[in-house]
Formats: C-alpha cells, sequence, structure tokens
C-alpha cells in the first residue's frame, strides 16, 4: 500500500473525532503522532485533507472526496486481513469476550457449548462490561470481542456487525409501590422517583428523569438495586424472569417495553484469529 494504514487510520478518526486530541485518545496514540500522521498523508497525496484556520479541523473540498475513498481502502484491507485469518489456520491460543448482561444466557451457553466442542484446548475468558467499558477493552487488548448495544458511533479502529437478535427491555418498579397498582404509568410520574441506571449512562450525560440518580455497572446489580426498592430501573425481561425474585413489577408506560438492538465488535488493527472469526460467524447466524 503506498499510504501508511496508520495515517490512513488517522484522517478517518480525525473526522469522525472532530479533532486531533480526541482522534489521539480514541486510538491511543498522542496528539503529535496522529497530527503527523495526517500530515504525511497530505504530503503523499499533494493536498491539503483539512482546513485549520479555526480551533478544530474542517474537511477541504478535496478532503471530503478523498474520505470516501480512504474508507474503501480501510473496508477493502479488513477484509484482506479476514481471508488471511481464515485461510492460515493458525488458531489462537487464548480468546477473551466482553459481554453485558443484557445479552440473553440461552444465546451465550449455547454458543459456548458449541466453542467448546470445536476448540476444546483454546483458552477463554469472558467479562462483563457495558457500552463504552466494551469499546475500552477491545481498544486495550483485554477483549477480542465484544457484544455490545448498538452505539451512535465507533471509532475508526473498530469493527462493528449488526447481529439478528434484539434484547428486550421494560421498565421495572418493586411491587409494594403504589405505581404498581395504576393501569397506565406515565413517563411524568417517574420524575418524581428515584431511577437506577447503568453509570455508563451517566457518563455520558444522558437526559434521564428521577430523584437522586443512582448507578451500578452492570444491569445484574440494578436488579438488586430495584428488588431492595430503591427505585425503579431498565431491565433486559429476561434477566428478571431468570433472575429476579417475583418482587419487581414491569410497568405499563407507553412505548415499552423496548427493543435494543445490539452489535458484535472487534478490533480492525488486531483483529480475531480463527476461533474468534468463528465465533463472530455463529454470533451472527443467531436469531432471536
Amino acid at each position: 500500500m503506498r499510504y501508511s494504514p496508520e495515517s490512513l487510520q488517522a484522517f478517518v478518526q480525525t473526522v469522525e473525532s472532530g479533532s486531533f486530541s480526541a482522534a489521539a485518545r480514541a486510538l491511543r496514540k498522542s496528539q503529535s503522532t496522529v497530527s503527523a500522521a495526517v500530515a504525511n498523508l497530505e504530503t503523499d497525496l499533494g493536498f491539503a485533507l483539512f482546513s485549520r484556520d479555526g480551533r478544530s479541523p474542517v474537511l477541504t473540498e478535496n478532503g471530503q472526496r478523498a474520505l470516501a475513498q480512504v474508507r474503501e481502502i480501510l473496508a477493502a484491507s479488513e477484509r484482506l486481513d479476514e481471508l488471511a485469518i481464515r485461510l492460515t489456520g493458525d488458531v489462537e491460543p487464548c480468546l477473551s469476550m466482553a459481554i453485558s448482561d443484557f445479552w440473553q444466557a440461552d444465546y451465550h451457553e449455547s454458543l459456548l457449548r458449541r466453542f467448546a466442542d470445536r476448540y476444546p484446548q483454546i483458552e477463554f475468558e469472558c467479562m462483563i462490561a457495558e457500552d463504552a467499558d466494551v469499546i475500552d477493552l477491545i481498544q486495550a487488548g483485554r477483549a477480542h470481542i465484544g457484544v455490545i448495544r448498538v452505539q451512535p458511533h465507533y471509532p475508526a479502529d473498530i469493527a462493528t456487525a449488526r447481529l439478528q437478535v434484539k434484547a428486550q427491555m421494560a421498565i421495572y418498579l418493586h411491587q409494594d409501590h403504589p405505581l404498581t397498582r395504576q393501569a397506565v404509568v406515565s413517563s411524568e410520574a417517574l420524575k418524581s422517583e428515584r431511577q437506577l441506571c447503568l453509570n455508563t449512562w451517566v457518563e455520558k450525560g444522558r437526559p434521564r428523569p428521577g430523584n437522586g440518580v443512582w448507578s451500578a455497572p452492570s444491569y445484574l446489580l440494578l436488579l438488586e438495586m430495584a428488588e431492595q426498592g430503591f427505585g425503579w430501573t431498565i431491565l433486559p425481561r429476561w434477566l428478571v424472569e431468570q433472575f429476579g425474585h417475583q418482587v419487581l413489577r414491569e410497568l405499563p408506560i407507553a412505548g415499552w417495553p423496548q427493543n435494543l438492538s445490539v452489535d458484535v465488535a472487534w478490533s480492525r488493527l488486531s483483529p480475531p484469529g480463527p476461533a474468534g472469526r468463528w465465533m463472530i460467524d455463529r454470533l451472527l447466524a443467531q436469531t432471536n
């Protein structure tokens, strides 16, 4: 390739992040490294990709036209890497996977049984993580694969594919609360009650109702807190049915329950080996 993959990645990530500093954080590199990579790409191409007159880099007209081509090059490179992994057959010695509590246990158990039969000698590690934490684990090399709720944006070094399965989410409250005896509960009624939510939501500053929000790192902990009567929360239906103690009630609120779309994610820079690709393929083949 005439242009270095690092410079192409730096260019795309800068576009997606909006600044060299944000791109550097996403790629886990220094800002000077990212800026130099983009500058080198501009030198190789012979034209400016960004206008640097303002506080943030803005794509030039030539940069806009180049962006689509660069994305195609990176996608083709990723497909070639994937083909090489499939054809070499060198199975990795270990595989790690980050999943959320919303991921239904039945799916996971079935997948692991098939994985154990096919790759009995591989060391396997499963971690529980949510949202940005899944991305961080993949970028740090701690997880090879992640099952994650669909995010509005992904870093340029993260590849994703949409799963056919969905997680069904509902709003729950302890059965002794007066709201559980109403035929219909309005969203306004929840504003006077404490909300229990994932701390990844709090970190992202998502708007939320509730009186003194409490947070936890997993849905399983939110389930326990709700069962103790600390507030209302959004939970996967299967989790309540399988691990609850029949003390929570699903609130009849307009627009709920909701289906949560799910992605499988992995690193473009350090893609999984044959066993990881097998796992991804099986995930994509699963249906509700």
